[in-house]
């Protein structure tokens, strides 16, 4: 193949005769988004980069560039492709109230992340730039899933018989917590299923709740 003067443009050249003569390209493109998440999940951003998930891949670098064009645009793909079914698996689980709502929403999360659990700190990265649109675009996912949070913790105070605004911001930080320590757990823990940290946190919640 002959080189061109872009290198972008010789990195899809690359990319696309890959794709044509070997693995076929949605096959490459997830392989390349696999090995993107171990990077981006274990590193964060800041310290992640395109050769480190090239040689996670085993491919070349610009082969990777050649479907992604830059680091940036890596990392939202895998954004994309990662947080987007989980806001739509847990608003689904915002059924019911109380308990079962509370249940409902850990399963959701446990089960849409099993496939690939290091999506969730894709999401939540701490070293994404302030400001950028990878931090931006982050946020966005962010903001959806607070806003559920914080839309459940309000009925459930709400059907108690509370209405007190600071009682519903103080619990949404509460679940938010929560949520958090326990997905961060079971991150700490991949020998366990979703299914089994599921039926743990129903222990621990109608505990609480008895």
């Amino acid at each position: 193949m002959k080189r061109t003067a872009d290198p972008i443009s010789y990195a899809r050249e690359v990319a696309n005769s890959a794709g044509s003569k070997g693995m076929p390209r949605p096959e490459r493109e997830r392989l390349i988004l696999d090995a993107a998440v171990q990077e981006f999940g274990s590193q964060g951003y800041a310290h992640a980069s395109v050769a480190a998930i090239a040689r996670r891949a085993e491919i070349s670098k610009p082969l990777v560039y050649g479907y992604f064009e830059s680091k940036d645009g890596l990392y939202l793909a895998c954004l994309h492709r990662g947080a987007a079914p989980l806001v739509d698996a847990v608003t689904e689980a915002q059924t019911g109230t109380g308990l079962d709502r509370a249940l409902g929403t850990l399963e959701a999360i446990f089960r849409t992340l099993e496939p690939r659990r290091l999506d969730w700190a894709v999401l939540w990265d701490p070293t994404l730039p302030p400001g950028s649109a990878v931090g931006e675009a982050a946020r966005a996912y962010r903001r959806k899933l607070s806003a559920l949070g914080a839309e459940g913790t309000q009925e459930a105070l709400a059907s108690a018989g509370f209405a007190d605004p600071a009682d519903a911001s103080l619990f949404a930080r509460i679940w938010y917590g929560a949520v958090a320590a326990t997905v961060t757990w079971w991150l700490e823990h991949p020998e366990e299923p979703a299914e089994t940290t599921t039926q743990r946190c129903a222990r621990i919640l109608t505990s609480l709740r008895g």
